[in-house]
């Protein structure tokens, strides 16, 4: 790192110290005069605190290079001057050195500006934060999201919603949560979902928002727009009916022409008869309204689960158990897939009960194919229980997947179209979701929980 020219002059300068050394040991044995004494001795220590600066300077450059690195300083620069040439090949390192250093540093920041950039255009809100909560990053999405320029440390979210932040620091890594705010009089719902990576000893929490109210009021809408026309259809499907049966009996008692109420010995008998049978249809009608009505109760209103542990197979069995002289009947084979270790937390009442209106479903699909096949299975898949129920019948046709769980939307004649939509409820209830995959010759109602 440094010239010959340097080893040159230390090695000149030790010479010199030793002659200087040598001479004194002369005068003192041979000449001991105190002037000659004098000036040697003091010649000695002199040349020897020079020699050890010397030696030190390139200690002291060392040192001074380090420390600017160390203060974040990589733009000095370093050059020989004048009796400092023997360090020529030192400075040239440090150049070196500079150089390598800088350049690490501009694409460093070239690399962090241009993922800055990504995360305040995504239109996702960011905010990451280390376990002491003091905010690390709070993109632009995140500032329109709660309205506020600065974030210094997650609590001050609270002002939001009591306890807030500490939603969001027990939020379990990959787990969403639909959080529900009111930011300047506006509810805002906000879909978070979180991930944790360690950067040196810190642990960094990085929290995802999304407003969904839009999303959440469309689909919403959407699920009024259908149950409002199911409704209106079988509302009329027994009110049209009514209307014109009692205007059809209004006939009976009324003259035409000048609207006169009959006498009556105006009646027969035939009239009597034709106005008692329509009363029977307006009463039949009207129960099968109040029935209607009273099923739209039991989809309203579900019970609050009463958890407890429950064994799948155990639960599969019974149910296959219970529809056995059908199946007979039928010619219906069913395979029970699911390991008896397999435990799950809910309300075995009403899981029992939702498994049962699938397993009635799946035996209604099959009915008619020669072989008619029903596979009940349940398998515990990151961290949480799927159960499916396949059949091997016709299918579902795509506008029946779409509004199935709509409730009172039925395909069946007879049918009350409340068993998916109230099953659909009691899984939701239980933290749960359930969907439908069908094709021709397959079948597969699943519920994850």
């Amino acid at each position: 790192m440094v010239s010959r020219r340097f080893y040159l002059n230390i090695i000149a300068r030790i010479v010199v110290l030793m002659i200087t050394c040598l001479l004194f040991a002369l005068a003192v044995f041979r000449l001991p005069n105190p002037s000659v004494l004098a000036l040697l001795g003091s010649f000695i220590p002199i040349q020897t605190y020079f020699l050890i600066r010397y030696i030190n300077s390139i200690n002291h450059k060392l040192e001074q290079f380090f420390i600017m690195h160390l203060s974040g300083d990589v733009t000095t620069s370093f050059s020989a001057t004048g009796k400092e040439d023997e360090f020529e090949e030192l400075y040239s390192f440090f150049r070196r050195v500079n150089e390598k250093l800088e350049s690490s540093r501009v694409e460093s920041e070239i690399r962090n500006n241009y993922f800055k950039t990504i995360v305040d255009h995504t239109s996702t809100g960011l905010i990451s934060f280390n376990m002491e909560g003091r905010v690390e990053l709070f993109n632009d999405a995140a500032r329109k999201i709660f309205r506020i320029n600065v974030l210094r440390t997650i609590d001050k979210l609270d002002r939001f919603k009591e306890g807030f932040s500490d939603i969001l620091k027990t939020l379990k890594p990959g787990e969403k949560q639909l959080i529900n705010l009111i930011i300047d009089d506006d509810l805002v719902q906000l879909s978070t979902r979180k991930a944790i990576f360690r950067t040196g000893n810190n642990d960094l929490h990085l929290v995802s928002f999304q407003n969904i109210k839009t999303e959440l009021e469309q689909q919403e809408l959407e699920s009024w727009q259908k149950l409002i026309r199911v409704l209106t259809h079988e509302i009329m499907n027994s009110i049209t009916p009514i209307i014109t049966l009692v205007a059809t009996l209004t006939r009976i008692f009324r003259h035409k022409e000048s609207g006169r109420i009959k006498s009556l010995s105006e009646l027969t008998d035939q009239n009597l008869e034709k106005t008692m049978r329509g009363l029977d249809i307006i009463e039949n009608r009207g129960a099968g309204l109040v029935h209607f009505v009273r099923n739209y109760r039991s989809v309203a209103i579900v019970p609050k689960p009463e958890f407890q542990i429950l064994n799948l197979k155990d639960m599969f069995t019974r149910i296959n158990e219970l529809h056995e002289e059908i199946l007979r009947e039928r010619n219906i084979s069913v395979n029970i897939d699911c390991p008896h270790s397999l435990h799950l937390q809910a309300d075995g009442k009403l899981m029992e009960q939702v498994l049962i209106n699938l397993f009635k479903n799946a035996i209604e699909a099959v009915n008619g194919v020669a072989a008619g096949k029903i596979r009940m299975s349940a398998q515990n898949t990151e961290n949480q229980v799927v159960i499916e129920v396949e059949d091997n019948g016709a299918g579902i046709s795509e506008y029946a997947m779409q509004n199935m769980f709509v409730p009172f939307f039925t395909t069946k004649e007879g049918g009350s179209g409340i068993g998916l939509s109230l099953s659909k409820q009691i899984i939701r209830l239980h933290g749960g979701s359930i969907g439908v995959q069908s094709s021709p010759g397959k079948t597969v109602f699943t519920i994850k929980i």
